[in-house]
């Protein structure tokens, strides 16, 4: 396998620029008082990533997937994301291994 420059500048410019991205946001944020509308819109910001991320999985796939993203939804609603998203996975592997 060879080494192409043109993709690794390629990995490593989009690397920075992501890295970049998000420092600026912590910057901004040190120096900025957020309004409660602004703060309400960050704190949106999880769960709607959370559903894109959910969506496609439960529509498209078969019953064990679907229920763990109905899994994953109720304990969003309670629950910080990870482990959220932690029960979507321990429910899809203990269906798949049930059978369904």
């Amino acid at each position: 396998m060879s080494l192409d420059l043109a993709t690794l500048g390629a990995i490593l410019a989009m690397a920075g620029a992501t890295v970049m991205t998000r420092l600026a946001g912590l910057v901004v944020l040190k120096f900025a008082a957020l309004t409660p509308p602004a703060r309400r819109m960050l704190d949106a910001i999880p769960p709607a990533v959370m559903v894109a991320v959910v969506t496609p999985t439960a529509l498209a796939t078969g019953p064990a997937e679907s229920l763990a993203c109905a899994v994953t939804a109720v304990a969003a609603l309670r629950l910080p994301m990870l482990a959220a998203a932690t029960a979507g996975v321990v429910t899809v592997a203990l269906l798949r291994l049930a059978g369904l």
